[in-house]
């Protein structure tokens, strides 16, 4: 099968080496000319995922015509926020019979959209049962080692899933089918937020406890926002949900995490990210999660102070202290 992954980041990287791995034709897109002649040069990805040889029959390319012609699998590998950019400059003749996986973990700041929902609104000719996404627990230094990782993949259609769920998994990388898009595209876009709280939680030196509670009420909050986006409740108990909530909050890989972790130190946001080459989807997704949270009129605390934390510059320890302190309430999930 021929696939294009669009983003020569780390998972972008990892997941070309994963379906080579299986089989398939593999071309991988950098959209930084020099970068992409690099790679094809020291077969290596030194910047995002240094020590993986990247195997000679993997094409690299900077021309996204090229990458994204004639495929059967076309997978974004792209931060959300510049996905909208990129599919604007692909010509969907090329690709109108193609099924396109999402692996981007976020929602655009400007229109509060997931990621199948900005494809869709840029191709609205493209059905949904040509789009799905893939989620879970995988931290690319992992996956690209081959240590064992499940994760799921949804799609509105069942057989579109099932399709994606063949050509991905293997022995080290198992893939569950699902439906819910909805809830798999907001529990691992909705996790970000919550690991930059539970870093925070590492960096301001509070225990075990505290990241335990954060952990557990940040994925009440997911659920209950997701069920108010049309999100079907238990997927949030699952790899999408549960499962990435863990892995985020808890990996010492996890950017989200280190994010707030430095603040928790006492950096200020743009110190953290002067300091950083990835991109940590979850300091945008706070913002879009703020926002959306208005807007439906549902009730997420953790995701509110982080927000306030991070864009307002409160302090953490007043923000956990106001957490602590508020109204007495029933533990409902949702």
């Amino acid at each position: 099968m021929n696939c294009a992954v669009l983003g020569a980041g780390g998972w972008g990287t990892t997941i070309s080496i994963l379906l080579y791995s299986n089989g398939h034709s593999v071309t991988l897109y950098e959209y930084k000319p020099d970068y992409a002649e690099s790679l094809k040069i020291e077969r290596e990805n030194k910047i995002y995922l240094p020590g993986i040889k990247i195997p000679d029959e993997i094409n690299i390319t900077s021309n996204l015509n090229e990458a994204t012609s004639k495929k059967h699998l076309i997978i974004f590998a792209i931060p959300t926020q510049y996905i909208r950019g990129v599919i604007q400059k692909i010509d969907f003749s090329s690709i109108k019979d193609s099924f396109v996986v999402n692996l981007a973990k976020g929602i655009e700041i400007d229109t509060l959209k997931r990621v199948s929902e900005i494809i869709k609104d840029v191709f609205p000719e493209i059905s949904d049962e040509q789009i799905s996404t893939l989620s879970g627990p995988s931290h690319t230094e992992e996956v690209a080692r081959k240590i064992p990782t499940a994760v799921v993949v949804a799609s509105r259609s069942i057989e579109t899933a099932r399709f994606v769920q063949r050509e991905f998994m293997n022995p080290y990388f198992r893939v569950y089918a699902s439906t819910d898009i909805v809830g798999v595209e907001l529990g691992g876009s909705l996790k970000n937020v919550i690991a930059i709280g539970a870093g925070i939680c590492d960096g301001a030196g509070f225990g075990d406890n505290t990241k335990a509670a954060i952990m557990t009420r940040g994925i009440a909050e997911i659920s209950r926002l997701g069920i108010a986006l049309g999100a079907k409740p238990e997927t949030f108990a699952g790899l999408s949900g549960m499962g990435d909530v863990i892995v985020t909050c808890m990996s010492k890989y996890s950017r989200n995490r280190y994010v707030g972790e430095q603040i928790g130190k006492g950096k200020k946001l743009r110190e953290v990210l002067e300091q950083m080459q990835m991109v940590a989807e979850g300091i945008f997704t706070t913002k879009s999660v703020y926002q959306l949270s208005q807007k439906v009129k549902v009730e997420v605390p953790i995701c509110t102070e982080v927000y306030k934390i991070l864009y307002e510059d409160k302090d953490p320890i007043v923000a956990t202290t106001d957490l602590m302190t508020r109204q007495p309430k029933e533990e409902n999930w949702f």
